[in-house]
């Protein structure tokens, strides 16, 4: 099934693997579910370089969790995006733990790659991007429902600093 573009709508994956289409962008809770969002940045100095990432964590507009990760060298630009989304989903389901079945969350990036291929829309043709994307859909399955959705770089900047 083809989706809208991902510039301008939200493709949500629900923990049941359906897929549902839609154009909301709001990060309120729907009935009794939470909601919490997600905004991840990953880069390398050098591609491949040294690896680094930060995510941001928020519920009611409220920061729960803002970090840094670095990943050492030799790492790409894809790999250090596919690795902070990873550890924010982890961090998240973590912290959540039992809750996290019934919990939304909006994940928000400027990773096209990343998100289309979370979508299933691009193909993973990067062998070493093949078990990261498999860790990040394996977790993604763990919440009730996630939204990727794309935005502009500068959003990125603008909560993360890079």
């Amino acid at each position: 099934m083809s989706g809208p573009c991902l510039s301008t709508g939200e493709r949500a994956i629900n923990g049941d693997t359906d897929i549902n289409m839609g154009t909301t962008q709001a990060t309120t809770a729907r009935d009794t579910t939470s909601t919490y969002e997600i905004v991840f940045d990953g880069g390398a100095l050098g591609n491949p370089g040294k690896g680094y990432g930060s995510y941001e964590i928020t519920a009611n507009s409220q920061v729960v969790r803002h970090q840094r990760e670095d990943y050492g060298d030799n790492v790409t630009n894809n790999q250090a995006e596919y690795q902070t989304l990873i550890e924010a989903l982890k961090w998240l389901a973590m912290d959540l733990g039992a809750s996290a079945s019934s919990t939304r969350v909006v994940v928000n990036g400027d990773s096209l790659l990343v998100l289309n291929q979370l979508l299933g829309k691009w193909k993973v043709k990067n062998e070493g991007l093949r078990p990261l994307h498999q860790e990040a859909s394996q977790l993604i399955r763990k919440f009730h429902n996630v939204a990727l959705i794309w935005h502009a770089r500068s959003n990125s900047v603008k909560r993360l600093g890079h």
